[in-house]
């Protein structure tokens, strides 16, 4: 669990943190450097969630790479569902693409990320947070301070 007390907003008790994988976490079916390793520090502190439509096909290398399970999902009501029944006032999501979208808003916190895909409007305004990369998404979370500079009121 991850406790965040972020000025005019409240204290936020974080238990689950829901990614998307391409575009998000990895360019091209493949893990951004670094990304792995930052996961396996979160997972001490939060249950993480890793989705993805497999778009590339290289599942079995991705989640090799990035040090866990892949959860197969086709849409983005799927991703919806999937932070309905995590509890979203416990949830911070991911994203980068329209199918994101619905998940970033449900979440109590999303974050689009930026990455060579780029980020869907649509998901963009969903968000609370857009990053620069991958890394400063999985950054945000070992540094909670990011997020309470960027979202205090």
């Amino acid at each position: 669990m991850l406790c965040i007390d972020i000025p005019q907003r409240g204290t936020i008790e974080l238990h689950h943190a829901v990614f998307d994988i391409n575009g998000t976490l990895a360019v091209d079916g493949r893990a951004i450097p670094g990304v792995g390793e930052r996961l396996k520090m979160l997972a001490s502190q939060l249950s993480l969630h890793l989705l993805t439509a497999g778009t590339h096909g290289n599942l079995a290398a991705l989640q090799e790479a990035l040090g866990l399970p892949l959860r197969l999902i086709s849409t983005g009501d799927e991703k919806v569902r999937h932070v309905q029944e995590l509890g979203p006032a416990h949830v911070i999501a991911f994203g980068n693409g329209a199918n994101d979208a619905g998940m970033l808003h449900l979440a109590t916190i999303g974050v689009a990320v930026m990455a060579a895909e780029g980020v869907a409007i649509s998901a963009l305004q969903a968000a609370d947070v857009l990053v620069a990369s991958p890394l400063d998404a999985l950054d945000v979370l070992l540094q909670p301070k990011r997020l309470i500079a960027t979202l205090r009121g």
